[in-house]
């Protein structure tokens, strides 16, 4: 599979990027907790049972994890600018849809179109990657990681307000009107994406991976109303690790896949996905066991007795706090790299974690406790996005990103339906209702302690961080990352891009194709018309460049494997240098 980039010249970048490309993310993630300070009142304003009540939320994470990286890969393809604003686009219609209804499977229509755009994510993080110059980047894609955890966050106090003195409608009509507000100020701020990958959409891998995640998030959410040992719950996991199975060797043999599975199993790559399932774990419990813990009331003796509205507000700052941490991300990353912040912010949640067994007595306490969990999940998110991006070539970000997000969405998937089924066999009956108990928030505290702790052992398997003190190859905003990698490897070629008059060309593309004709690595030139590339492997390969003006030019050169990159100047149009 080739890359390229179109011919258009490169956009000055608004100094609104970044703040609207978090507000999309912001806006797409409020979609997860929407509906969390009515969800016990959910069988009665659907008039169903509660069994079918809850396939209101399923839907959506299903719909989020099947679409985030099919839009990962059509925004490679065919513009990120463009699938964000589609994904916008959807979740505003499906948010009018369930605006306007109260009848059950209309409601899981809007809600799965909803979910769908939880793509906006990732699509926003190949955005800044794209655009943004290299001092700025990691900050902003922090913040755009984090965007998951601070639009949920922030969803519930607000959601409650509006739940407790409006129509619960009026949820569906503000998220349409924040999606709207999102679409416009995209349209205004942010430009167009010049990277695109060359080949076509696979469309039999994005089936294959849609049934696979259905099939196996399925039974996860539904184990607890089905049972963990019933017919229809295993037969549902077998049949996803056969679909799953027979997906990954149809992927392995696809000229252009879906995922590229070589580059998944990357240590870099798995490790870090492995990583953001059990983050995704770990986030999801203090959303679930809070709210519950500060609304049950003064007589259960452990209760807290708060308002809907006032849960919400002790539950913001852990929103809020992930915002923050943004910047504390970008300075501990740029001296120690996203390694070692995605290990300070796993210890950092583990802490939080811990501490919360005994911080359950007063509100105060929870807002303590969201607090701290707040920085951890915070630094621990925006790790991730930097270790994918530092780890797969500039035209597969969104895909790759796209993925990374699919594995925080199975741990929120994993720990909805485990916290589910601890808080429900630990619950106590008080007159026919069932009532989760301080037992069961404290198991549900261990069991995120367990999984941050899985992720920290997943985080040490990461290869070693370069100190930011050591000599570093410069490189255009677009491709830093990939660069970056360049003295982890085997060297790599570096020269200048000159036309015919031997003067340099700045912003020539130059992309290294190697012997099956996939894009190695590309790079910009910089003002003086130098570039550098790494290489991945011995071998030979296929440097080409193309600028504006002037004419393609390919120039076949062979790295040996030692220490020192090989100089190539490389002349526009049709003078090769041999290397």
């Amino acid at each position: 599979m080739t890359h390229t980039t179109t011919q258009q010249p490169a956009r000055r970048t608004s100094t609104a990027v970044v703040p609207v490309l978090a507000f999309a993310g912001i806006v797409v993630a409020v979609m997860q907790t929407l509906l969390v300070p009515v969800i016990k009142d959910l069988p009665k304003l659907l008039g169903t049972a509660p069994s079918n009540a809850t396939w209101v939320l399923t839907s959506t994470l299903l719909a989020g994890a099947v679409a985030t990286p099919i839009m990962g890969r059509l925004g490679d393809l065919f513009g990120k600018r463009r699938m964000l604003l589609t994904s916008l686009s959807v979740m505003v219609v499906g948010s009018l849809i369930a605006g306007f209804t109260s009848d059950l499977l209309v409601m899981i229509a809007g809600r799965a179109l909803q979910g769908f755009a939880m793509g906006a994510i990732p699509l926003g993080i190949g955005l800044m990657r794209d655009m943004l110059p290299r001092e700025k980047l990691g900050s902003a894609m922090a913040l755009m990681s984090s965007s998951i955890g601070v639009g949920g966050g922030l969803a519930l106090p607000l959601a409650a307000l509006v739940a407790q003195h409006a129509d619960w409608h009026s949820l569906f009509f503000l998220a349409a009107g924040l999606g709207v507000v999102s679409i416009v100020l995209t349209l205004v701020a942010v430009p167009e994406s010049p990277m695109r990958a060359e080949g076509t959409f696979d469309v039999l891998g994005a089936i294959g991976l849609s049934a696979g995640l259905v099939l196996f998030l399925l039974p996860i959410t539904k184990g607890s109303d089905w049972g963990w040992s019933s017919g229809t719950t295993l037969g549902l996991f077998g049949a996803s690790a056969v679909v799953l199975v027979l997906w990954g060797v149809m992927e392995l043999r696809v000229k252009a896949p879906l995922v590229d599975l070589r580059t998944t199993v990357r240590r870099s790559v798995l490790f870090t996905n492995l990583a953001s399932i059990m983050v995704g774990v770990s986030f999801y419990v203090v959303s679930l066991v809070l709210p519950q813990l500060l609304q049950l009331p003064k007589a259960t003796g452990y209760g807290l007795g708060q308002s809907m509205v006032v849960a919400g507000l002790c539950v913001a700052p852990l929103g809020l706090t992930m915002m923050f941490t943004a910047p504390v991300y970008a300075r501990i990353s740029a001296k120690y790299g996203p390694k070692v912040t995605l290990i300070i912010g796993m210890v950092i949640i583990g802490i939080g974690y811990g501490a919360g067994l005994g911080l359950m007595s007063a509100a105060w306490q929870t807002i303590v406790i969201a607090v701290v969990l707040g920085a951890g999940i915070g630094l621990a998110y925006s790790s991730l996005p930097a270790l994918i991006v530092g780890s797969v070539p500039a035209s597969e970000t969104g895909a790759a990103n796209g993925l990374n997000t699919l594995m925080r969405s199975i741990g929120t998937s994993v720990s909805s339906a485990v916290i589910g089924m601890v808080l429900a066999n630990t619950a106590s009956d008080a007159g026919g209702v069932a009532i989760p108990t301080m037992h069961g928030f404290r198991v549900s505290f261990m069991i995120a302690t367990g999984a941050v702790a899985v992720g920290l052992v997943m985080a040490l398997f990461l290869p070693r961080q370069r100190q930011a003190t050591k000599p570093q190859l410069r490189a255009s905003s677009a491709e830093d990352a990939a660069l970056e990698r360049a003295q982890e490897v085997l060297g790599g070629f570096r020269g200048r891009v000159l036309n015919t008059d031997g003067d340099p060309v700045a912003r020539a593309k130059v992309t290294l194709i190697d012997r099956r004709g996939r894009q190695a690595g590309a790079t910009l030139s910089e003002e003086d018309g130098s570039y550098a590339l790494a290489v991945p492997a011995e071998g030979a390969y296929v440097l080409a460049a193309r600028a504006a003006g002037h004419g393609p030019l390919a120039s076949s050169a062979t790295h040996s494997g030692d220490d020192r990159p090989v100089d190539l100047d490389l002349a526009l149009p049709g003078e090769t240098v041999p290397a």
